[in-house]
């Protein structure tokens, strides 16, 4: 099986990350789908950034759950990434679903607390966009739970890396699991960590979840991985990892 490629933050490797110009570079490289990181702004709004402030990727630095939509959008979040991306600007989720084909999904990480949910399941609606397309993921447990609570039909994965511990890796398989089942989660999207072998496949799969990974942007991980079964590699290189895949 040939895994699902999803342009992590787009194709952040070539473009600034979580704007329009890394979506549609994305898409234009062959990604399947496309995985943001969203927020609440103070006034409610939706907006795709990956930290809580614009820090790190703008021209000056405001706190998302601070400011509104009119304010953060005065930031310029594509110079940093050089000249010919000067102008971009942090996108509202209607933007960013609006780049999606048809055909393709979107996995979106909620980086908000659980307000975020209702916020999302009444944008959605509003935009009336295919539930099929989404996969809500996150590394909170609570906000995928109710995610899931809020919007059964639409597949939540949660997000786990592992840290070394005597005897082993944390979290174990065993444990990994019971959150799964837990917080009624659809799959895993594990960092792609040389613990995940064919025996923690093998018990995920038992359990009947999904199993996804990030991030990975060297063709031979990536090959490791799809011979793992893995549904999806996330990467900020699109279309570098799908050719090593053909190759």
């Amino acid at each position: 099986m040939v895994p699902m490629i999803v342009a992590h933050r787009g194709a952040s490797g070539d473009a600034p990350e979580n704007t329009l110009a890394a979506f549609e570079l994305g898409w234009k490289q062959g990604a399947d789908a496309l995985e943001g990181d969203f927020h609440l702004t103070r006034d409610g709004r939706i907006v795709c950034i990956h930290d809580g402030s614009t820090g790190r990727v703008g021209d000056r630095d405001l706190k998302i759950a601070e400011h509104t939509l009119a304010e953060l959008l005065e930031v310029d979040v594509g110079l940093h990434k050089g000249e010919p991306f000067r102008g971009q600007r942090i996108p509202t989720l209607a933007q960013v679903l609006a780049t999606v084909p048809k055909g393709g999904k979107v996995f979106l990480e909620l980086k908000s607390a659980a307000p975020i949910v209702a916020a999302m399941k009444a944008e959605l609606t509003r935009l009336k966009f295919r539930l099929e397309q989404v996969m809500f993921i996150s590394f909170d447990a609570s906000v995928l739970a109710e995610a899931k609570r809020q919007l059964p039909d639409v597949q939540t994965s949660w997000l786990c890396g592992f840290h070394s511990q005597p005897g082993g890796w944390s979290p174990t398989v065993e444990k990994v699991v019971a959150t799964l089942r837990e917080i009624c989660a659809d799959g895993l999207d594990v960092n792609a960590h040389e613990c995940v072998d064919e025996r923690f496949v093998t018990k995920l799969r038992g359990a009947g979840m999904g199993f996804h990974c990030w991030t990975v942007d060297q063709p031979q991980v990536a090959k490791r991985f799809a011979a793992l079964g893995v549904e999806s590699i996330t990467t900020n290189l699109p279309g570098a990892i799908r050719s090593s895949l053909k190759s």
